[in-house]
Parts: C-alpha cells; structure tokens; sequence
C-alpha cells in the first residue's frame, strides 16, 4: 500500500479537474481527498495499492481534457487511516 500527497498546478481549477480526480480515485479503490487551493492548484491525498496510486499520479499529470497540467508534485506520507474518497470545497 502506498499513500502519496499530490500539489497539482497549472489551469486545473474551474475544468472539472475535482470531479474528475474523484471519479478516477473512485474507479481506482483509492481512499483519499481532492481540493483546491487558494493561490489555484489542486491538492491531493490519496491512499490504495502501488500500482493504483501509481495510475492516479499518472492521470493527475494530464487530468480532464480542458485541464492544463505544469507540474504535478508527489511527495509519500503516512498511512492516515483515510477510507472512501471525497472532494472538499
């Protein structure tokens, strides 16, 4: 099992980048949390098996058709005992 936390920037807010992060975390059995920031990134935590993660790290760095990902930083953490996935506003 992996837990990673993703910093998602460039045009990802107001282009269904949330929903659609959900949707494939959701796909992907992944526990976890997807928000935006302030200053216009996307932030993200997510929780599953290696190879789960592993695909959601590479969608997060082409996201939804209207999205237009610069930078996709992934840093590991702990377990935090995340279950089921949600989009915080």
């Amino acid at each position: 099992m992996a837990t990673v936390h993703l910093w998602i920037t460039g045009n990802v807010q107001g282009v269904y980048y949330r929903a659609s992060a959900a949707e494939k975390a959701k796909d992907l059995k992944l526990n976890g949390w997807v928000k935006n920031t302030i200053d216009g990134a996307v932030e993200a935590t997510v929780n599953g098996t290696d190879e789960a993660v592993a695909e959601f790290v590479a969608w997060c760095h082409q996201g939804p058709a209207e999205a237009k990902v610069l930078d996709v930083k992934v840093t590991p953490k702990p377990d935090d005992g995340l279950i089921g996935f949600q989009v915080i506003r």
